[in-house]
């Protein structure tokens, strides 16, 4: 995978993760990139979910987004 595609990936994943969770701001979403363990409290604090259900919400977002299909 090319700097372009990892870029991609990332931008999709901030998309999807703004649309799972509307509350967040840009801010908070900047979190994700560097700060996991932060951005998971932030959305538990929003979102009034458990660390563990946001963990999950969150991993399937990613494997969403990161799988990658035989065309």
């Amino acid at each position: 995978m090319n700097k372009e595609q990892v870029q991609g990936k990332a931008e999709q994943i901030a998309g999807k993760l703004k649309a799972a969770f509307g509350k967040l701001t840009d801010n908070d979403r900047m979190l994700y990139e560097g700060k996991r363990d932060q951005f998971v409290g932030k959305v538990v604090e929003l979102q009034g979910i458990t660390k563990e259900a946001a963990e999950k919400q969150i991993k399937a977002i990613e494997d969403a987004c990161c799988s990658t299909k035989a065309a």
